[in-house]
């Protein structure tokens, strides 16, 4: 059997290569975290809208994302009524107040989902329930996320508190997930959403949410739509607005600048620091490599010796990191109430491990030159 040299370069020096694992793992830990918490921007766009029930829908040209829409007259979505394929419209409202803690009497902004409790607007199974229903209905009263911050105070049914001044009380629970964009969500009927947005009336929607015929085309309908509405609305399918939502989320917001670097940075601390223990195992070792250089051994041999010590240095870095980066996905679930959906799945582990073996790979050829060059009549 041939000697494991790249395994014994590396054990020589038990110190070292314990920390050179770490160096990967804390490599690899950031990579995860970075991914997971992008990840994350595209999937709560994803959920939300998903548990909204409708095929099309109708927003404004200023609108962001669906926390930034801006009103829109309610006449549009009776326009798409008329449209072949419809089968039926619905008015959505949203904005934010401040909710009150009842315990720390402190305020923070919550979002709020205004509806018409006659509609379907949303798939939850909750909403449905003639409890949820009948509180819907019910002066001053509203339904809370599960999933809303415990900053928020006491969330459950019978709470009395205030909202932007106002009594609330709530009436029932759902559970949704606000992501990044809101720490807790409310739905409300529109007749409530009206008394606490005054004056804003209820001729301005911020989305027409549009239900097609069983059999109907969405993107044809859609595509019917733009034909026949003023410029004022654009409308979308539901799968081309969670990804215009995703697209600005991850694209045009810090916040997806900041974890797409964060993945990028991740990856240059980890080729740095396992190119400083490749450097510093092949200084001290100089003359074993300039040895077997006079021996015969061809470049060819070095090189793929460091390549090799590269991708032990990756693999049994990425499996403790891997470990850990489970057990903060879960922390972090916890820590949000499962607000921000961080979940591992097999395309990013895997992406990750070829991330790893990448860098550790490129850390071996930066630092392989000087293995290389080693000439033996300088060395001894």
């Amino acid at each position: 059997m041939r000697t494991p040299l790249a395994l014994l370069n590396l054990t020589a020096e038990k110190t070292r290569f314990v920390v050179a694992i770490a160096g990967v793992a804390f490599a690899v830990i950031l990579v995860f975290m970075n991914l997971g918490f992008l990840g994350s921007l595209a999937e709560t766009a994803a959920i939300i809208y998903s548990r909204i029930n409708a095929d099309i829908f109708l927003v404004s040209p200023q609108a962001l994302e669906i926390t930034s829409t801006k009103p829109f007259p309610i006449q549009r979505i009776y326009q798409a009524a008329g449209v072949p394929g419809v089968r039926r419209v619905m008015p959505l409202y949203v904005g934010y107040l401040q909710w009150r803690n009842v315990e720390t009497r402190q305020s923070r902004a919550m979002f709020v989902y205004g509806i018409n409790p006659n509609d379907s607007v949303f798939t939850m199974p909750e909403m449905q329930t003639p409890e949820n229903q009948a509180a819907l209905r019910r002066f001053d009263t509203v339904l809370i996320d599960t999933l809303s911050r415990p900053e928020y105070g006491p969330q459950t049914v019978g709470t009395v508190t205030e909202a932007d001044g106002r009594r609330a009380t709530i009436g029932g629970q759902f559970t949704l997930g606000g992501g990044f964009a809101a720490d807790g969500t409310l739905i409300m009927s529109d007749q409530n959403f009206r008394r606490y947005f005054d004056p804003f009336p209820l001729n301005r929607i911020n989305l027409g949410l549009i239900q097609v015929d069983e059999g109907a085309d969405p993107l044809q309908v859609s595509d019917r739509l733009r034909e026949i509405l003023p410029k004022d609305v654009m409308v979308f399918t539901q799968q081309q607005i969670i990804e215009r939502d995703r697209d600005y989320w991850i694209g045009a917001t810090s916040t997806g600048f900041i974890f797409g670097m964060g993945v990028a940075v991740s990856c240059i601390v980890g080729t740095v620091i396992v190119y400083q223990i490749l450097y510093t195992e092949i200084s001290d070792h100089l003359k074993q490599y300039a040895t077997l250089k006079a021996m015969g051994y061809s470049n060819r041999f070095l090189f793929t010796t460091v390549i090799q010590e590269s991708v032990i240095l990756a693999v049994l870095g990425y499996i403790p990191g891997f470990i850990i980066s489970l057990m903060l996905y879960e922390l972090t679930i916890r820590a949000t109430a499962g607000g921000l959906p961080v979940r591992m799945d097999l395309e990013r582990a895997v992406l990750v491990l070829g991330l790893t073996v990448m860098m550790c790979a490129l850390s071996g050829l930066v630092s392989v030159n000087k293995a290389i060059t080693a000439d033996p009549a300088d060395v001894f």
